[in-house]
């Protein structure tokens, strides 16, 4: 994507924008996709809880309370009843689960997670109209490397806001600094937090899908938008479910699994359309005459400009 003028948004007005993407989204049935991904979600989710919490123990150990803080963080997004739900499964877990049962549930744990990563390409594919053209090793390869490069951030973000405090205080008193050192870095650690979640997002889009000639960047429209949307619809989820919480009558003891269900489905909608905003823009651009842009489809292995790629950009721009 053309780093120069994507915030140009390919010349459209944000209203032309959300019209478009509104009606790609519908086209490429994001809401059925998400649907789908939050059936592979909900199977990853443990896993994945059971490979960041072991992984954390590797690394900074098991006395910090790290993994106390991962779940404090993850009951500040999550709904409550789905909260409580995966922390007493994830409580029984580690009840049970010692020595060599321990890392054969990492293994599989990473194994199983990594479901998720590979349904979500499946359906960024649909947004940039590609077809899934690598083997499937390279695509289980590149699902868990995916997992644990995601794993890595989220342990990265969760030391920076837990030790991030302390080790400014360490820093000022060796170099004797005043402190408003150690209070600028108190405000300034969040939007460093955002950045890792943007840097998230930003990896998911460019490796997740199939596509060719791709360039890297941090920060798209589209990892914003996603960024946004995640935010916007788990708080304003939760916050709906504190006033009309009224699944646990509808469904009794399952009420817990189908709000986890539903946050999972706005999560993975969310995603959907982040990538969806990064492929309209890209479009949008390539039919305006960009030379670095890409028409949808045109990203698929193998379809570089040649020239019947250049008669179908002519036929897009006269349309």
């Amino acid at each position: 994507m053309a780093s120069e003028s994507i915030w140009k948004l390919g010349g459209l007005s944000l209203k032309d924008l959300a019209v478009r993407v509104w009606n790609e989204a519908t086209e490429d049935e994001v809401f059925g996709r998400a649907a789908e991904l939050a059936y592979y979600f909900l199977l990853a989710l443990i896993p994945l809880l059971v490979f960041l919490t072991s992984l954390i123990g590797m690394i900074v150990g098991s006395g910090t309370g790290l993994r106390h803080r991962l779940f404090d963080y993850l009951a500040q997004v999550m709904p409550g009843s789905a909260f409580n739900l995966i922390d007493s499964t994830m409580y029984e877990i580690s009840q049970s689960s010692t020595g060599s049962k321990l890392w054969l549930g990492i293994l599989g744990a990473l194994w199983v997670s990594s479901s998720g990563i590979g349904a979500l390409s499946g359906a960024l594919n649909v947004a940039f109209d590609v077809r899934e053209t690598r083997p499937w090793w390279r695509q289980r390869l590149t699902a868990l490397i995916l997992t644990l490069a995601l794993g890595v951030l989220i342990i990265s973000a969760l030391l920076l806001v837990l030790t991030g405090s302390h080790l400014a205080q360490v820093i000022a008193q060796y170099y004797k600094l005043d402190p408003v050192f150690t209070t600028a870095w108190e405000i300034l650690q969040w939007p460093l937090v955002l950045v890792f979640v943007l840097f998230a997002f930003a990896l998911i889009y460019y490796f997740a899908p199939d596509l060719h000639e791709v360039k890297w960047q941090l920060i798209t429209p589209g990892s914003i938008v996603g960024v946004v949307l995640w935010l916007l619809v788990s708080f304003g989820f939760k916050l709906y479910l504190h006033f009309f919480d009224s699944y646990s009558k509808a469904y009794g003891s399952l009420g817990a699994v189908i709000v986890l269900m539903l946050w999972l489905y706005l999560t993975g909608a969310a995603v959907l359309f982040g990538g969806e905003v990064n492929a309209v823009i890209e479009d949008a651009m390539a039919k305006a005459g960009d030379p670095d842009a890409k028409l949808k489809g045109e990203k698929a292995p193998g379809e570089g400009i040649e020239p019947g790629n250049a008669d179908r950009r002519e036929a897009a721009r006269t349309r």
